[in-house]
């Protein structure tokens, strides 16, 4: 049977077809229809942000933490521009989103009506794919096929962009099973060619690497227990990029650590050294790469990607493999046992020992201190406090995130949320709450610098009013730490308005939400004030006052090679270059 329904009614309909739960959103002139129906029924829970980025971030939290997709409801012009930076942010770190923004209706399209703006043409370069419905019978058929979109291949954002007057009139509902979804079908499984070549380079390897990123978290649990599995069997050494942290456990005992501009030094020197390299799910980034020409010589680069746009765009790669990583990696595996499960056994006791060497060089270790809270202090003992929890961290943008991403270890996928590619400022707060939406239970913390906290800090008020009890874990240095950093390494100290001079008081700012707020600047103190963080139930603001002028290190300066890194305090330890001299 046909079902005659509203446009607005069409939407709810879809969503709840599509299983959705929840919707971040913020009501608007242009959506107002969709709102009324989202009042007239209690399957699908809406939460009210603050302002549309929040919306996203939350939205993007939500998405990363369950591995579904987040949903937004936005009005139009204002409301679907405030999007944008969500939109970017999540195209780049690859996470499925569906946005459903609202539009003048469609004989006042080009007229420059109030709240009008061009959504479809703003978002096209930032977007999967999206949409501008100008018929009513064509609305739910788009909308799940904005939602296969989003969810199949690689993930990442779509919109839906909806007239009001769409919204209004009366068409044919199309029931899901019946939408038009087979114009996009990207490959899943991997040429059995290639990964037979890629099984054979691993049988002879004398010091390999798994390089992996965050498509392993994006296929599913079932590729990060391949991928473990895999490690075990094989006895090969293994890093992550960022957004790979989690896919696997910081405790396993082939983990080098997060490689990159902040890597550690062991996983950067094995890239470099390696001579296979196995990419899954990694897009060879420039804060991985450093420079190109110096990236990993000599070695055979296998690369496992479902995005086959991703195939030797930055890297050449012997191995090119398309398909989802957890067909490959399952394919891989049993051919690799087929073959009896050869590996160069000697060369990779070697290979060890030359990596243990480099771990001995113990390059998260800093300098202690004498009552001032370090930021790598901070996050240690947090690490410590919390470790076994059902956590979930997301982070802001800046020192703080990459202090976050070497001092606390993850061991499952899906328990790490920040902002990656784009690297968002005000990303952390409204995700956190997202995460926290998903997962009542858990406790979420997000791992904060006051400057990029202040972007978003309105979304307090969301947390309040949904009860979502988020830690912010603030790391307060009372400067823009990663831009300071670059301004004293690179810029000759000539520190460029990358100081605050004016910051609010967090614990009266915290009382002023409703919400707990904690101070800390002494180190003595600092076990006691987090525990004092865990054990509220509701939202807490922790300022952490830190030293105000330590680095983030290692770092790889940008335009260096990847094994050129600073370690420690750069004016008395330098550069440890590639011949293993100090540069200067």
């Amino acid at each position: 049977m046909t079902r005659q329904m509203t446009g607005a009614k069409m939407v709810v309909q879809a969503l709840k077809d599509q299983g959705v739960e929840v919707v971040f959103g913020y009501p608007g002139g242009a959506v107002l229809p969709i709102y009324d129906e989202v009042f007239q029924q209690n399957d699908i829970r809406h939460i009210l942000v603050r302002h549309e980025q929040g919306a996203i971030h939350a939205a993007e939290g939500y998405a990363r933490s369950t591995g579904k997709p987040g949903v937004v409801l936005v009005t139009s012009g204002p409301g679907a521009t405030n999007v944008v930076t969500g939109i970017v942010d999540a195209l780049m770190d690859s996470i499925p989103i569906v946005v459903l923004s609202g539009q003048v209706p469609t004989f006042m399209i080009g007229s420059d009506a109030f709240q009008e703006g061009d959504t479809v043409g703003i978002t096209r370069p930032c977007t999967k794919m999206n949409w501008l419905v100008k018929e009513t019978d064509k609305l739910a058929e788009t909308i799940h096929q904005a939602f296969h979109v989003a969810t199949t291949g690689r993930p990442g954002p779509v919109l839906v962009d909806i007239p009001k007057d769409v919204q209004f009139a009366t068409g044919t509902y199309c029931e899901k099973p019946k939408a038009k979804t087979d114009h996009y079908a990207p490959r899943v499984k991997g040429d059995p060619e290639m990964i037979t070549k890629l099984v054979e380079l691993m049988e002879t390897a004398e010091r390999p690497v798994f390089y992996t990123g965050g498509g392993v978290i994006n296929s599913g649990p079932g590729a990060s227990h391949l991928l473990r599995e895999f490690a075990e069997a094989t006895g090969f050494p293994v890093t992550s990029t960022l957004m790979g942290l989690g896919a696997y456990p910081a405790s396993g005992k082939s983990w080098l650590g997060m490689l990159g501009m902040h890597g550690t030094y062991q996983a950067n020197w094995a890239m470099h050294d390696c001579d296979l390299m196995i990419n899954i799910g990694a897009r060879f980034d420039d804060r991985i790469t450093g420079r190109i020409n110096a990236f990993s010589p000599g070695s055979k680069k296998a690369h496992i990607d479902i995005d086959p746009s991703s195939i030797n765009k930055v890297i050449h790669t012997d191995v090119p493999i398309i398909g989802d990583v957890g067909h490959v990696l399952e394919d891989a595996l049993k051919i690799w046992k087929s073959r009896g499960r050869k590996v160069n056994r000697e060369a990779l006791a070697r290979w060890w020992k030359q990596i243990e060497e480099w771990k001995a060089v113990d390059c998260l270790a800093y300098k202690p201190s004498s009552g001032v809270i370090r930021p790598q202090h901070a996050l240690a003992r947090l690490e410590a406090l919390t470790k076994g929890m059902d956590r979930y961290i997301t982070t802001e943008v800046g020192q703080h995130q990459m202090w976050a991403a070497q001092y606390l270890g993850f061991e499952d996928p899906n328990r790490w949320m920040t902002s990656g590619g784009l690297g968002t400022m005000g990303y952390g707060l409204p995700a956190s709450v997202g995460v926290q939406i998903a997962h009542p239970d858990a406790l979420v913390i997000n791992v904060a610098g006051e400057a990029s906290w202040l972007m978003n800090m309105q979304e307090m008020g969301t947390a309040m009013q949904y009860r979502a009890p988020v830690k912010q874990f603030i790391l307060n240095n009372e400067r823009l730490g990663m831009v300071r950093q670059w301004q004293e390494l690179l810029h000759g100290e000539r520190y460029s308005s990358s100081w605050s001079e004016a910051l609010p008081d967090f614990v009266k700012l915290a009382e002023a939400f409703g919400c707990k707020g904690i101070r800390c600047d002494n180190e003595a103190d600092l076990d006691d004030a987090i525990r004092d963080m865990l054990a509220y139930d509701g939202p807490v603001i922790f300022d952490c006052l830190v030293e105000k002028h330590e680095n983030c290190f290692p770092m790889i300066p940008s335009g260096n090679a990847h094994n050129d890194m600073i370690l420690g305090d750069a004016k008395t330890q330098g550069v440890i270059g590639a011949s293993g001299a100090v540069l200067v």
